[in-house]
């Protein structure tokens, strides 16, 4: 059988997904970049990102290249908004869907187009490319936004961790200072939190207790979305 061409009377633009990968250190929420090597915006930092194949969704595509540009496999990767605008990209006309992921800062290995890749502190951002300075925009507001309705953390923080590094995660996401007792009281409230015993971890007087996730509980609570109003009242 002959291969049918078909021709359309609308020209097709470009898709391409964008992904904006989140880690936390303990003490400051952070953004992964890579620093392009072409034009346009050569020099510049930019998320990691390609074209969609044409056998590909667009999701396939975003974890493809979360792959390719940071070696993680079977990351959750979630929507966040689709990026139309005409002249966003000098080369053609180009739509952007861009992506977020939450991940701790150990799984990221870099793949072999992440050689330039580096890790920013949401405070030290410097010029992006494209519009991807709207994109982050959007992003931490999106993240801002669950922390009002779910539990946050578990797809960042070590297995084992202090109550004052899980503030700072808190902290960095909503942009605001918590009262520590009132934030410790609420969180240990929502029961999603179990303390690691003292005589495995070796704790000695001047060391915090250490705490882990109860994932079922955790789970449990984000799948209610319920209104974590805590969070309006530890200022």
């Amino acid at each position: 059988m002959s291969e049918q061409q078909f021709c359309y009377r609308y020209p097709h633009p470009a898709l391409a997904a964008d992904c904006l990968i989140f880690g936390f250190d303990g003490v400051d929420m952070k953004v992964l970049l890579i620093q392009r090597a072409n034009e346009p915006y050569k020099n510049h930092w930019a998320f990691p990102g390609g074209f969609m194949n044409i056998d590909e969704t667009i999701e396939d595509c975003a974890k493809r290249e979360l792959e390719e540009e940071t070696g993680l496999r079977n990351v959750a990767v979630e929507q966040l908004y689709t990026f139309s605008d005409v002249n966003r990209d000098s080369r053609e006309r180009i739509i952007s869907v861009a992506h977020y992921a939450l991940v701790r800062l150990s799984q990221v290995k870099g793949g072999d187009d992440a050689s330039s890749a580096k890790w920013f502190a949401l405070n030290q951002i410097p010029s992006l490319a494209f519009d991807h300075d709207e994109m982050l925009k959007m992003a931490k507001n999106r993240l801002k936004e669950r922390l009002r309705f779910e539990p946050m953390g578990i797809e960042l923080m070590p297995e084992a961790f202090s109550m004052n590094e899980l503030q700072n995660l808190y902290e960095a996401i909503a942009e605001q200072k918590f009262d520590s007792k009132k934030f410790s009281d609420n969180m240990l409230n929502l029961g999603i939190l179990s303390e690691v015993d003292s005589c495995q971890t070796k704790l000695s007087q001047n060391e915090s207790r250490k705490y882990r996730f109860n994932a079922e509980k955790y789970d449990e609570l984000k799948q209610k979305r319920i209104r974590i109003e805590f969070l309006i009242f530890c200022g």
